[in-house]
């Protein structure tokens, strides 16, 4: 791999998940070097949005994409994730008071 190649991440793991890149999102190795095996890669979103993020990513983790990246797609499992922890949010939480509530 190389400087500008796209790149897909295809695994699922929590340190890139925090930063919210997860499974099929696809990127562009963003420096000339690798680092103790891994890549800043950066995670486009389409137009003039806020980039994801750009993080080191292990080589293991990517797959080289020859025919370029679709930014859509990352949007795609950005919103997929999103939707599901507000899910789960909404499902946990609490109302402030519950005194008025009969038992």
């Amino acid at each position: 791999m190389k400087l500008m190649d796209c790149v897909e991440l295809i695994v699922e793991k929590n340190k890139y998940a925090k930063e919210g890149v997860h499974k099929g999102m696809q990127g562009v190795i963003w420096d000339s070097e690798r680092k103790d095996g891994a890549w800043v890669v950066l995670f486009p979103q389409y137009g003039e949005k806020e980039d994801i993020a750009d993080l080191y990513i292990n080589e293991e983790d990517l797959r080289l994409l020859p025919d370029g990246i679709d930014p859509k797609m990352n949007e795609q499992i950005k919103a997929k994730f999103e939707n599901s922890e507000n899910s789960a949010k909404a499902s946990t939480v609490l109302p402030d008071d519950i005194s008025g509530y009969l038992i």
